[in-house]
């Protein structure tokens, strides 16, 4: 396990976002131009483009998603960086979190005080199976994928797994959904910004309309569990239990901590990094949860000399809801085989003890899967600054967390933030 702690700090001193969505007269370039502008007005201080000396881009398949490789130096042209280094780094749906690593850690090693990162994909100019097929290649082609895998089943496998292991309900599931579209609800970037009531209230009242039967749930956990409103993907996950294909930028600023005052009175310091591999899935003794998760968040909190109890709240990979729940527990946040639990109790609710994707996550506000672990950064950023909005956590948070997975967990990073009084 690592033990090194940065060389020196590194502080965000500005974060920005694009809405999230499907944008179909857009390209991602223009994704990240408004995501820039967004990051730069957040600067409190003021920010000289001049003065950013490299840039990170997470970005997993812009060459298949929009036939455009070698995007890192076109898009840092776009907004006026050019001819600074500009990198595109690649892991999958932890790619947004690696290329945040990378940069904090140039700063660290003193070879940059000032650099941009971006998180970036364009993924629904493409046909729903050319998508599938794009996102197949961040897992095993050898051996995985030609046994009729895809990441609905890789995750579905890891929920019978977790379900039989743990006695759990099925329902847990539900609940996670249910909770990630109330929070999507109060963030105006987020694609989905409905509650499941919401959507279920719409459909009731389109089949009116069409003077069709009226479907007569109760509840949105019956919503949930019909699949003529909710049709099953792979069991026991539904539609409601997937994040959607998205369109998405981000940007995020970071500095040496030594100069972080320069740009803001309230800068937010990355106090804890961890990075961990593992191989596919079919090679794993277990699948109800991820060891590379597991390694990561220890590292992450090793370096941050705290643990999980010091975590005021998180933003997790909910690529799927199950993803979610064994992401509370390989943090630390509940014992194996409590996740599920906590999730129906409320307890990663907002008012929750350990608040779990106010955002919405990715499966409501979205998973642009390039740019989901720099959105994370950017929720992180508002809660501690208290400038979340509707969505704000009460009592001043002082520490959130940040979880950004790989394929079905090959690849994870974990990274803890702290504001400073």
């Amino acid at each position: 396990m690592a033990k090194q702690k940065f060389a020196r700090g590194v502080a965000v001193v500005g974060a920005g976002m694009s809405k999230f969505g499907a944008f179909p007269d857009r390209t991602s370039r223009d994704l990240f131009v408004e995501a820039f502008l967004e990051m730069k007005g957040t600067v409190d201080k003021g920010l000289d483009p001049g003065q950013i000396e490299a840039f990170y881009l997470g970005n997993f398949s812009s060459d298949q998603f929009e036939k455009q490789a070698h995007l890192a130096p076109i898009v840092a042209s776009w907004v006026g960086l050019s001819p600074i280094p500009a990198m595109r780094v690649e892991d999958a749906c932890a790619s947004g979190g690696v290329a945040l690593r990378e940069a904090a850690l140039a700063i660290a090693s003193g070879m940059y005080d000032v650099v941009l990162v971006g998180g970036l994909e364009k993924m629904t100019d493409l046909p729903i199976a050319e998508v599938t097929e794009a996102l197949a290649t961040a897992a095993d082609t050898q051996f995985e994928i030609p046994a009729g895998f895809t990441f609905p089943g890789f995750y579905a496998a890891m929920a019978t797994a977790y379900l039989d292991q743990y006695d759990a309900s099925p329902q847990a599931l539900a609940h996670v959904s249910i909770k990630n579209h109330e929070n999507g609800a109060l963030n105006d970037k987020a694609q989905f910004g409905q509650r499941i009531a919401d959507i279920m209230a719409s459909k009731k009242a389109r089949a009116e309309q069409k003077g069709l039967p009226v479907p007569e749930w109760k509840d949105e956990l019956e919503f949930l569990a019909d699949p003529k409103g909710n049709p099953n993907i792979a069991w026991p996950m539904s539609l409601f239990d997937c994040s959607p294909v998205s369109d998405g930028g981000v940007a995020v600023l970071l500095v040496a901590e030594e100069i972080a005052f320069r740009y803001t009175d309230s800068p937010i310091y990355i106090i804890g990094s961890g990075q961990a591999s593992d191989g596919a899935l079919t090679d794993r003794a277990t699948l109800s949860h991820i060891p590379a998760a597991v390694e990561a968040g220890q590292q992450a909190y090793q370096m941050a000399g705290i643990g999980p109890q010091d975590i005021d709240f998180a933003e997790v990979h909910d690529c799927f809801t199950i993803a979610e729940i064994m992401a509370t527990e390989d943090l630390g946040f509940f014992p194996r085989g409590e996740g599920w639990k906590a999730a129906m109790s409320g307890k990663t609710a907002r008012d929750g003890e350990h608040p779990i994707n106010t955002s919405g996550g990715l499966k409501a506000k979205g998973h642009p899967v390039g740019a989901s672990g720099v959105g994370q950064v950017v929720e992180v950023w508002k809660q501690l600054r208290g400038v979340a909005g509707e969505r704000q956590l009460p009592g001043n948070p002082r520490r959130g967390l940040t979880h950004n997975v790989g394929g079905s967990g090959q690849t994870c990073v974990v990274h803890i933030f702290e504001r400073r009084d």
